[in-house]
């Protein structure tokens, strides 16, 4: 029996675990898949060393784990994060499907209404999110608790006029997942319109606040669930492509 898991810091609420499990059962595939919490990355060793077929990693560590990988795939090397980890001829190499699976997902959304965008985060989420953007031809600005940069501001500086401007917005932070559901982003939700696309990447619950008050002022909005499967499908055909 193989056996695969997510590398994270709190999982106890992750979808990962029931997604590959109910895969796992309609496909009569003999394999596992394990939540495996680490407090930090000095407990990795174990899990790099083969005894997994593949992993997948999650906040806070897509980052974090680079530096103990051997190899990153292209996608991976451009975004700076990853979420999936390949071992194949005894060489540990990283992948970023979340870019996949954000893609795919936002695909029957976008409009030519969506020139511009901002994206609530800055970690490893959001770089796979801005690639993305970026590649479809999207401006992108970024707010953050510790703006730096020309693109980034911060979160007291999400007006009208931004709103006006930017009619995609994502969520990439953890602010409002379960069991901290009454939490929310504050920004000024009276300036979204009909022709804003309001993206959050939680998952659980399926409607944050962030997204309920942008359905309210009539926002179109999508949770993270989708972007979680394919980018989960994707996971799996690296892990297996070279079987």
């Amino acid at each position: 029996m193989k056996h695969y898991g997510l590398i994270g810091r709190s999982l106890k609420h992750s979808f990962s675990q029931t997604f590959f499990t109910e895969y796992f059962n309609s496909k009569n595939i003999e394999a596992r898949y394990h939540l495996i919490e680490l407090e930090d990355l000095s407990q990795q060793a174990d899990l790099l060393s083969g005894k997994y077929s593949g992993l997948n990693v999650t906040i806070p560590y897509k980052e974090e784990i680079i530096p103990y990988l051997d190899e990153l795939s292209d996608v991976a090397k451009t975004i700076g994060a990853i979420n999936v980890i390949e071992f194949r001829n005894g060489k540990k190499i990283g992948h970023n499907t979340d870019a996949f699976g954000f893609h795919q997902s936002i695909k029957p959304f976008l409009t030519n209404k969506h020139e511009r965008a901002v994206i609530f985060g800055t970690g490893g989420a959001s770089k796979a999110v801005e690639y993305v953007l970026k590649l479809i031809g999207l401006e992108v600005i970024f707010i953050s608790r510790t703006p730096n940069g020309e693109n980034q501001f911060d979160y007291n500086e999400v007006n009208k006029h931004m709103l006006n401007a930017c009619k995609l917005i994502v969520n990439t932070t953890p602010v409002g997942t379960f069991p901290n559901v009454d939490n929310c982003i504050d920004i000024p939700f009276e300036n979204l319109t009909e022709d804003h696309l309001v993206i959050d990447l939680i998952y659980n619950p399926a409607r944050t606040n962030f997204l309920l008050k942008s359905e309210q002022n009539g926002a179109t909005t999508l949770n993270g669930l989708s972007m979680l499967r394919e980018q989960a499908l994707k996971s799996w055909v690296i892990w297996n492509e070279h079987d």
